[in-house]
């Protein structure tokens, strides 16, 4: 028997130190030397401190910000550790019901505003954690902020045109707009 489990303990451990440990210092390593700012979180400095990362949504309330995507993590919004979907599909009424409410709230933080609610404003990403909005959604909230702000909303346009990120290698994905990117350039105007 001792001919059998000395072969398949030395095996479990030689896989274990290099699956766990050779390997992923390895793969740490090279994304330290090839890509170090990805590895480390992409985080935004502004001021000379951190204002969070740009590859996480964060959330904003204040009416003179942009508002991120609503956040379906747990236990709290916006929660890095937890990410992922609500599960809840299309016909759950318990969707629809946070739908609503959503639309309502936006609706009574720009009572003028008649245009469509884009549905990236009132549905969370399947992550959870997306940190950008569509150009319309950034196109819907202008008015409040350049309220909030006492600016111009020609102003604002600018500023999200600025913001607005194009297509990945120019065919993935559609445009978005980086919420904190945005907000932050708010604040610096």
């Amino acid at each position: 028997m001792n001919h059998l489990l000395r072969p398949a303990f030395t095996l479990l451990l030689a896989m274990t130190v290099m699956t766990g440990v050779i390997y992923p210092a390895i793969v740490t390593g090279a994304a330290q030397l090839l890509f170090p700012r990805a590895a480390n979180g992409s985080v935004v400095v502004s001021n000379g401190k951190s204002a969070g990362s740009e590859l996480i949504g964060q959330p904003f309330a204040d009416p003179k910000y942009f508002w991120s995507r609503p956040s379906a993590t747990s236990p709290f919004a916006n929660n890095s550790a937890s990410s992922g979907a609500s599960n809840l599909g299309p016909t759950n009424s318990a969707l629809t019901d946070a739908v609503k409410q959503r639309i309502d709230a936006l609706r009574a933080a720009d009572p003028g505003n008649a245009t469509a609610v884009p549905a990236d404003l009132v549905t969370a990403s399947a992550s959870g954690l997306d940190p950008h909005i569509s150009p319309a959604a950034a196109q819907f909230q202008v008015a409040r902020v350049a309220r909030a702000r006492a600016r111009s909303e020609t102003d604002i346009v600018r500023l999200v045109a600025q913001a607005t990120e194009g297509r990945q290698l120019g065919i993935l994905g559609e445009p978005r707009v980086n919420v904190l990117r945005l907000n932050l350039a708010l604040d610096a105007h």
